[in-house]
C-alpha cells in the first residue's frame, strides 16, 4: 500500500515503547505518535532500558532506534523477543544493518515523513498478525 494511502487508514490506538538515545529525536517521535493517537508508554536510551521497559509497560508495539549509545536496538529487541512476541518498527539511516540479522524485520529509514511512520507501523503490526 502507497505510504499515503496508509497515513488516511484508521488505527486503533497503540501502546508505544519509543527507544531512541537521541532524546530530542524520541520526544519528537512521541509528540508525533501522541499526535496520531497513540500513547508512548516509555521513551528509553539504553538497550538495558528497552528491555526492561517493555516488561514494565508491554507495549502494543516498539519502535526501536538500531544504533544505541549503550547497547544495540536490535539486541534489545532479540531480548525482549525471547520473552514473548512484541511487534516492533526500526528506526535507522542504514537499513541494510538491520536486515543483514533480521531480514523480515519492519524498517523505517532515517529521515522520515509522518506519512511513511504511519506505514511502517501498519507494517509492523501486520507481520505480527503474521508471525
Amino acid at each position: 500500500m502507497h505510504p499515503a494511502l496508509a497515513a488516511n487508514q484508521p488505527m486503533k490506538a497503540l501502546r508505544v515503547l519509543v527507544v531512541d538515545d537521541d532524546c530530542l529525536i524520541a520526544t519528537l517521535l512521541a509528540d508525533v505518535l501522541a499526535g496520531m493517537g497513540h500513547d508512548v508508554c516509555a521513551i528509553e536510551v539504553t538497550e538495558a532500558g528497552a528491555v526492561a521497559a517493555a516488561i514494565r509497560c508491554k507495549p502494543d508495539v516498539m519502535i526501536v532506534d538500531v544504533l544505541l549509545g549503550e547497547g544495540s536496538g536490535i539486541s534489545a529487541v532479540e531480548q525482549i523477543l525471547r520473552t514473548g512476541f512484541i511487534p516492533h518498527l526500526f528506526v535507522t539511516g542504514d537499513p541494510s544493518r538491520v536486515r543483514a540479522r533480521r531480514p523480515d524485520a519492519a524498517v523505517l529509514q532515517k529521515p522520515f515523513r509522518v506519512a511513511d511512520l504511519a506505514w511502517a507501523l501498519q507494517r509492523a503490526i501486520g507481520v505480527a498478525s503474521v508471525s
